[in-house]
């Protein structure tokens, strides 16, 4: 007999049981447990588990994300000041490319409002 889980939700109890699934990358059978299930439910995921911990620990430590490990950088001139410098991206033909310096000036002081606060004693509602 598998193990199950029972998971009192507001709407009703719902039954949880292990149960095997198959990796996507190499093929081995694996146990999606009742606990995990309790998590995904909880967590509202709407997909099972693709791979087995081993393949899915192999993956994380590949590095598979969306974002490049290592960052390009591109010598060119600045648009400004005419100093060459790098910049984190491939330039663009007839966009400006600035250096840290010209960059910085370029940029918008934020400058924080403050915004005064009425007295309440001398609202409507306090003299009344």
């Amino acid at each position: 007999m598998s193990p199950s889980f029972t998971h009192v939700t507001k709407e009703a109890p719902m039954e949880f049981v292990d149960r095997i699934l198959k990796c996507s990358d190499c093929g081995s059978e694996f146990v999606f447990t009742a606990g995990e299930q309790v998590f995904f439910f909880d967590k509202q995921f709407k997909n099972d588990p693709k791979r087995c911990k081993p393949c899915k620990a192999r993956r994380a430590a590949r590095g598979t994300g969306s974002a490049p490990s290592t960052r390009t950088e591109t010598r060119t001139e600045c648009s400004e000041c005419g100093v060459e410098t790098t910049v984190p991206f491939k330039p663009t033909q007839g966009r400006p490319v600035l250096c840290r310096t010209c960059f910085q000036q370029k940029k918008p002081m934020v400058v924080p409002q403050i915004v005064p606060v009425p007295d309440p004693s001398s609202t409507p509602l306090a003299q009344a």
